[in-house]
């Protein structure tokens, strides 16, 4: 695995983790019985992540950008591989962090203000709905790099074979 791999992996693996734990509260809302605990409970989690404090916010940021030049740095080859799937991986990441800027932040600033109950659970149900779907975006890019180090693998063993079979009859006669 090479660094601008890594650079790709880290982030994408990063933000999984932390989507795994916001599903412990979205599968609830989204396909379970919505008591006034699950309710509570949904709140309350998503405003400790709202207000957290400012250096895990800058941490998650970071990590964005990390995963950015990662994507860009690999696509800087300009390959068939690069164009195909860190080109794919770039337009699903740019998709993801779309869906976490037009969904995502708005949702928890609705969902920490102190209005009307009704609205703020409309946002965290729509705030779950859009975690789910960055889960999928961001498992697409791990498919799309396991993908290209396939293809990358697959690639150099093919063209060897016909070598040896070829130095193999040379011995032969």
């Amino acid at each position: 695995m090479t660094f601008k791999q890594a650079a790709v992996l880290a982030p994408v693996s990063f933000f999984l983790g932390v989507l795994f734990i916001c599903l412990n509260v979205d599968h609830k809302l989204l396909w379970g019985e919505l008591t006034q605990e699950t309710i509570h409970n949904g709140f309350q989690f998503y405003t400790t992540f709202f207000n957290a404090p400012p250096a895990i916010k800058a941490l998650l940021h970071t990590m964005i950008g990390v995963g950015i030049l990662g994507l860009v740095s690999k696509l800087h080859k300009w390959d068939d591989s690069a164009m195909y799937f860190d080109g794919s991986s770039l337009a699903t990441y740019v998709l993801g962090i779309s869906v976490y800027l037009s969904v995502t932040v708005p949702a928890l600033r609705t969902i920490s203000s102190q209005e009307d109950k009704e609205e703020r659970l409309a946002a965290m149900r729509v705030l779950s709905a859009g975690n789910i779907i960055i889960m999928f975006l961001l498992g697409g890019i791990l498919i799309l790099q396991a993908g290209q180090e396939y293809a990358k693998r697959a690639d150099t063993t093919v063209p060897n074979q016909p070598q040896e079979q070829q130095e193999s009859e040379k011995k032969n006669q």
